[in-house]
């Protein structure tokens, strides 16, 4: 059933539109002009295999995709390209990642795909023209969205709903943010499908890597993956990731998981985004990760979609170049008159204005340090640079207005004729004066609730460090022979750059008298210290510049692609659930007309079935007991003379010869083959010794320590075995406490004959050499001295416990057990890596398939009563 959440979006990954002719990467960029949905270009194959795009250069090329271009815009009426006139946006972190990437090799071009800031609609003749001037002079391709839907994907969507609740801020009223509408959501959809057919027309899909980023691209890399499956995809977040707690509120949280998993590598900040993300990942969707050789990564439908965990960095060139100005120099004069030689002691904040930068805390905190701190009235000055707010709304005018009502309290009860404790700079700032603060601030405070980077206390360290030129102004100013390097730092422990300071003093931006005695505190630290801390922080900025960030990201995304080509690939899902399964070129479906026809050749076979998750879901009914038509299935495979057939369970033996009491001639063999019985009346017997099982006496209470103290988990004693599940606990706490008691059960049993495994939400332990490997070489050891050689095989198995079949199966061929020319079906359930050569979608493809073998048993029984 399709998704509700995607409505009548579903054309724009529908497929059923034919795909467009194969462009070369330099073609113009067609106009976009329509609002909402525009035509579909998706297709239902993979058009890799045919792709004959050329290189545009010998050199790699990156698309980076974000909402907007680095570029700025102004009107210009000389200028014949629609009027205006365009340049690099060098405050532009996209235009930074190229300028420090290319600095060393290997080199690489960058091509941009983003809208124009602040744009008025053009007609369609000017934004063709723009296009080509934009695509030709700065390698950039415009994407133009129509005024009403860019207004409800970027003011309504994104900043009114996603931002927010990124941030940890849930709708719970009007007031808080903006609550779920579909109409924005599909506008959301709309922009991402505009902005991904402005990349078809100039992708190579064999040769670019395309990397997307922040939380306004977020579904692009499902029409991307859509159009080409083996497309080299790279998405980066720059916003916090929030709880599983907060991002399960989404309406839509499913299609927007799904729609970034079909990334190869995805990026944040910090290890908490990422671990927020896995969490929601194994919550939601029921996925895994696993960690190996420092890597990260989530198998989706056979593919591994990589995390990567590194925060973004400064550009040095930039920020050296600034300071090495003289207009910087000379700002720097005017502040040290400003503040230094009145005696004042700056503090500086720069912050966006906005609700989560926490201007207002910052300032109750300074207030609270006048009160406590009677030395620091007429000293202490904080000098608030407040940049304009990216949103806009109600919540902007009342952070705002709360703002310039604590400035005013605070200097009228604690400033004088010549001081203010607090200079509020809400006026558009130019770089080189900003850089000027950060030189001549004794501290930096960035005390923001939530963010997702803030690369303010970076450009602080760096500012800090200054050069010889700001060195000698400092000289003059009374600094002695030597000007001491220190930067003190009052970081939010809630912003994304904190773990990467360890030097700086974190505090909890809510605690308002701990960020005041942090501010003390940052003031009155003995010097040496100061600058221990400074120097730590500096060889941590300077080497992790973003340079170092694109380099590091671009290097994991190829090498997350690096084996593309060596695996197939086709898409499975509607809409925004669209995904690639990728698996092994040698691993493909079971084909019904081809097992059916090796099973009416076959003279002799071997059948093999596990049960739980193969005859019967893992999921759904609390009744794991047989159908009737299961039994009656495998009834009418075991009264055909050529057949012998085995079914292979973890479960109890009573279990079984319960439910398949009616089966005269089914062998079963229990607990993963400890007990076997060829037929319903001959008597159950071991594979291996009789074990002894008195180590249960120390496994049961440990396990039953976990069971109390995880809610939801279960024991089950077996005869020779003790499994303890935890498939109804919580994912994340039952899957630690797993692991918990995994390491605590090997050591407690490791003098034991037992072994200790974990499967599918359980952990189990059993006896060493007990395998459902054991049951078939049994089976064909049984049929061998009956002097019978098989020439078909059938085993089929859904969990890492039937792997040993598989292997025990495949090498049976070559150890003469098998007639020579036996066909072998070694077959698991779900796409996923295995040692199995084939594969069924689920347990309903399994019943479908059995029901086709009983019937052809039971039409060739027809055949011979006739004859």
């Amino acid at each position: 059933m399709v998704s509700r959440s995607y409505s009548n979006l579903l054309e724009l990954a529908s497929g059923e539109a034919p795909p467009p002719p194969s462009i070369g990467p330099r073609r113009l960029p067609r106009v976009m002009t329509a609002a909402g949905i525009i035509s579909d270009l998706d297709s239902d194959t993979d058009s890799d295999s045919n792709s004959d795009t050329g290189s545009a250069s010998s050199r790699p090329r990156t698309i980076v995709v974000a909402n907007h271009l680095p570029l700025r815009v102004r009107p210009d009426s000389t200028s014949p390209i629609a009027g205006l006139s365009f340049s690099w946006d060098h405050d532009s972190l996209l235009l930074h990642l190229k300028q420090d990437y290319q600095n060393a090799p290997p080199k690489t071009d960058f091509l941009y795909v983003g809208c124009l800031r602040e744009i008025t609609e053009l007609s369609m003749v000017d934004q063709e023209s723009v296009a080509n001037h934009l695509l030709e002079s700065f390698n950039c391709v415009p994407v133009f969205l129509p005024g009403d839907l860019l207004g409800r994907f970027y003011h309504g969507f994104c900043k009114q709903y996603l931002w927010p609740l990124f941030h940890y801020m849930l709708p719970l009223s009007p007031d808080l943010g903006g609550r779920f509408e579909r109409n924005l959501w599909q506008s959301y959809v709309s922009v991402n499908k505009i902005f991904a057919d402005r990349i078809l027309e100039v992708i190579n899909p064999d040769d670019d890597f395309v990397w997307v980023h922040d939380y306004h691209l977020m579904v692009l890399p499902t029409f991307l993956r859509k159009r080409f499956n083996r497309v080299k995809l790279g998405f980066f977040l720059h916003s916090p990731f929030p709880s599983s707690e907060i991002y399960k509120t989404l309406p839509v949280r499913e299609e927007l998981l799904r729609a970034v998993l079909n990334s190869d590598l995805i990026g944040f900040h910090t290890f908490d985004y990422a671990r927020h993300f896995l969490s929601c990942c194994s919550r939601m969707l029921g996925l895994s990760y696993h960690s190996k050789r420092g890597y990260i990564g989530l198998e989706y439908y056979g593919r591994i979609v990589s995390i990567k965990i590194l925060p973004v960095g400064v550009h040095l060139g930039q920020l050296k170049s600034v300071l090495s100005l003289p207009e910087t120099e000379n700002k720097v004069r005017e502040l040290i008159e400003q503040f230094w030689n009145k005696g004042r002691v700056m503090l500086l904040g720069v912050d966006d204005m906005d609700i989560f930068k926490g201007i207002s805390l910052k300032l109750l905190a300074l207030e609270e340090l006048l009160k406590q701190h009677a030395d620091w009235r007429g000293k202490v000055v904080l000098v608030q640079i407040a940049n304009p707010a990216r949103g806009k709304g109600k919540d902007v005018t009342e952070v705002q207005n709360e703002i310039h009502t604590t400035v005013k309290r605070i200097n009228d009860f604690y400033g004088g004729p010549d001081y203010k404790p607090v200079i509020l700079l809400d006026e558009p700032m130019q770089f080189y004066e900003r850089i000027a603060y950060y030189v001549t601030a004794e501290v930096c405070l960035v005390t923001a609730v939530r963010d997702g980077m803030n690369l303010i206390p970076y450009e602080y360290v760096i500012s800090r460090q200054g050069n010889d030129k700001l060195d000698q102004v400092l000289l003059a100013n009374g600094f002695g022979s030597v000007v001491p390097k220190k930067s003190m730092l009052v970081v939010s422990e809630f912003i994304g750059c904190s773990p990467s300071l360890s030097g700086a003093i974190r505090v909890n931006p809510w605690n308002i008298e701990a960020v005041s005695d942090a501010m003390d505190y940052a003031l009155t630290m003995p010097e040496g210290e100061k600058q221990l801390r400074h120097e730590k922080h500096y060889r941590y900025v300077s080497t992790h510049d973003v340079g170092y960030w694109a380099k590091s990201f671009l290097q994991d995304l190829e090498r997350s692609c690096k084996d593309h080509s060596t695996r197939r690939c086709w898409g499975i899902g509607f809409g925004l659930r669209f995904r690639v399964v990728a698996l092994d070129l040698n691993f493909r479906k079971l084909s019904m007309e081809h097992i059916v026809g090796a099973y009416r050749r076959a003279r002799q076979r071997a059948v093999l079935l596990d049960y739980d998750g193969t005859l019967m879901p893992q999921q759904g009914s609390i009744d794991k007991s047989p159908s009737a038509r299961t039994v009656e299935i495998l009834n009418k495979l075991c009264g055909d003379g050529k057949n012998m057939v085995f079914l292979v369970s973890a479960r109890k033996r009573e279990t079984l010869s319960e439910w398949f009491g009616q089966c005269e001639n089914l062998g079963m063999a229990a607990e993963h083959g400890y007990f076997l019985r060829l037929k319903r009346n001959a008597e159950w017997k071991t594979c291996i010794q009789a074990a002894d099982c008195s180590w249960k006496q120390i496994a049961e209470p440990v396990m039953r320590l976990y069971t109390e103290t995880t809610d939801g988990s279960t024991i089950e004693d077996r005869e020779t075995s003790l499994v303890w599940s935890y498939e109804d606990a919580d994912p994340d706490f039952g899957s630690c406490q797993a692991k918990e008691l995994l390491d605590h059960l090997e050591s407690v049993l490791a003098n034991e004959p037992v072994s200790v495994k974990s499967g599918p939400h359980i952990v189990e332990v059993k006896p060493q050499g007990v395998s459902k490997g054991l049951v078939a070489q049994r089976l064909l050891a049984v049929m061998e001295e009956k002097g019978v050689s098989p020439d078909f095989i059938l085993c089929i198995g859904d969990d890492r416990s039937d792997e040993d079949m598989f292997e025990v199966i495949t090498t049976a061929a070559t150890g003469g057990m098998l007639a020579p020319d036996a066909e072998i079906f070694a077959c698991t359930v779900g796409r996923k890596p295995s040692k199995a050569k084939y594969y069924l979608d689920d347990t309903a493809e399994i019943v479908r398939l059995m029901q086709g073998l009983a019937s052809v048993s039971e039409q060739a029984a027809s055949s011979s009563e006739v004859d």
